[in-house]
């Protein structure tokens, strides 16, 4: 079960340092003993001379090892770039006749269905079919039976895209024989990011003899990275565009916004040091034995068994991020006890004994519930709506720091709405660069410690545009397929004429 929940243009310049050992010519014996003995101090050897290089970089040369935190707080550079997805080529809209009726069901959380839902228009325009309105899982985590319509603005959506693919709400019914009927849609179950090929075959094969095609679980069912520029810059128009929230999320969301600035800059953080989370990691250790019995049992009922070491784990980054390492790492940045933050989190497991060392250091915290004058969230904060107002304050958020990037869809398509939002400042940690300065932290080797997490800090991204590099997903960054420049050398990166028209409202995200 899964939950939804760019660099910055500035370069800092990268700090080469080589050591060389002699070699030993004295036999065998000696050369083996010599390596035996690297081999034991070299994690110290390593660790000493990390945090003296990196307290030495700070003071030797103050401008390349400090962060500028106030300049964090506006937007990164753009280098002329700007968000541009209308089409750039020959894009004729859908014809009056499709090939039948295409049904999908977005399994997962509220953000894993968003882009469930932009994969489905691409696929009813690949296959000339007339989508139904996507159909989003009350799935087992949210016990939410929202749907579509109880969460986004329909009529937006529709016309939004009527240049792009066709909307109906529901299949429509038939007359044959003298009777009145629905279609009946044929079920398939499409493959892990199935090729656009699966699509124009398979399933619209099956369209055509059926009328109708339900493709069921849809997330993830359709390759990301696809060779059609005009295909990519469609779903941006849907994610960006056409998906609008309803109404009354939308004031509910911008009421906290305009709440919290009020009072100055505020940033959010994605805390994902959640059971779901914790428990697919594999990150058990630090937690009681009866927390631990809990994080195994959900581990066991859903996710494959493999055997996970937690020292391994977090060695190479790969647990949530602890809230203390989180108040660690801003300090080490810079931010100061004044800092406002708004925390998008679901329950964090362990309870408030995590979350004392991060409040201590950052007093100033707030949540969707407790800024909420309407209490329209109060029994609501773990279902779509709390997701949706979450989102919203993340996103128009002065900085957005995701704890947790790895398979986090609410983290990487803010991550990618906020590029395309006009480069807003994302915080990115490097948790493996950071894994072995907190594990020696507490061993007790605290000297240079804010010093070398600034020092990994700077070789991370603040939000500016950058080359999309895999693992990286198209939703977390769309540069530059969906972005383009006024004055480009490159005549394929050049703003078309109309694109002037094209502007993203950050207060509603609408194309006008």
């Amino acid at each position: 079960m899964k939950r939804p929940g760019g660099e910055g243009t500035t370069s800092f310049k990268k700090l080469h340092n080589k050591q060389q050992l002699k070699p030993v010519k004295k036999g065998v014996s000696v050369k083996l003993g010599v390596a035996a003995v690297l081999l034991i101090a070299f994690p110290t050897l390593y660790f000493f001379y990390f945090f003296n290089a990196a307290a030495a970089s700070a003071s030797a040369t103050n401008s390349s090892s400090k962060i500028d935190v106030q300049k964090l707080w506006d937007a990164a550079d753009s280098d002329g770039w700007r968000p541009s997805s209308i089409p750039r080529s020959d894009w004729p809209p859908p014809p009056s006749e499709s090939n039948g009726y295409l049904r999908v069901r977005c399994n997962g959380g509220l953000n894993q269905q968003r882009t469930a839902i932009c994969n489905a228009v691409l696929a009813a325009r690949i296959m000339n079919a007339t989508l139904v309105l996507p159909e989003l899982d009350a799935n087992s985590y949210w016990h939410d039976d929202s749907g579509f319509q109880g969460i986004y603005d329909v009529s937006h959506f529709i016309k939004s895209l009527q240049n792009d693919v066709r909307i109906v709400e529901s299949i429509p019914e038939i007359e044959k024989n003298g009777k009145t009927k629905k279609i009946k849609a044929f079920q398939l179950r499409p493959p892990r990011d199935a090729p656009i090929m699966w699509y124009t075959t398979v399933a619209l094969e099956k369209m055509k003899e059926h009328g109708a095609v339900y493709l069921t679980p849809f997330s993830h069912r359709l390759a990301e990275e696809v060779d059609n520029p005009e295909y990519q810059r469609l779903r941006c128009r849907v994610n960006y565009h056409a998906l609008i929230f309803k109404p009354h999320i939308m004031e509910l969301s911008h009421q906290i916004v305009n709440t919290l600035r009020s009072q100055g800059h505020f940033m959010s953080i994605h805390l994902r040091f959640e059971m779901d989370m914790l428990s697919f990691a594999g990150c058990f250790d630090i937690f009681s034995a009866k927390e631990q019995k809990i994080l195994k049992k959900y581990r066991k009922e859903n996710f494959a068994e493999k055997k996970l070491i937690y020292s391994e784990r977090r060695a190479i980054g790969k647990c949530p991020l602890t809230p203390e390492e989180v108040g660690l790492i801003l300090r080490g940045m810079g931010f100061d006890n004044s800092t406002r933050i708004y925390l998008a989190a679901g329950e964090l497991f362990g309870g408030e004994r995590f979350m004392k060392p991060f409040r201590s250091m950052f007093p100033l915290l707030e949540n969707h519930s407790t800024v909420d004058s309407s209490e329209e969230l109060k029994d609501n904060t773990q279902g779509l709506l709390g997701s949706a107002v979450d989102y919203m304050v993340c996103l128009l958020s002065d900085i957005f720091m995701p704890t947790y990037d790895g398979p986090s869809n609410f983290a990487n398509n803010l991550l990618g709405h906020r590029l395309y939002n006009g480069f807003r400042t994302a915080i990115r940690p490097d948790r493996k660069g950071l894994a072995p300065i907190f594990i020696h932290r507490e061993k007790g080797q605290v000297a240079g410690f804010e010093d070398a997490v600034r020092h990994v800090m700077l070789k991370t991204s603040f939000g500016g545009p950058h080359k999309r590099v895999s693992p990286e997903s198209f939703y977390t960054n769309s540069w530059s397929e969906c972005f383009c420049q006024t004055s480009a050398s490159n005549h394929a990166h050049r703003c078309p004429s109309d694109s002037e028209h094209e502007v993203t409202d950050n207060s509603n995200g609408k194309r006008e």
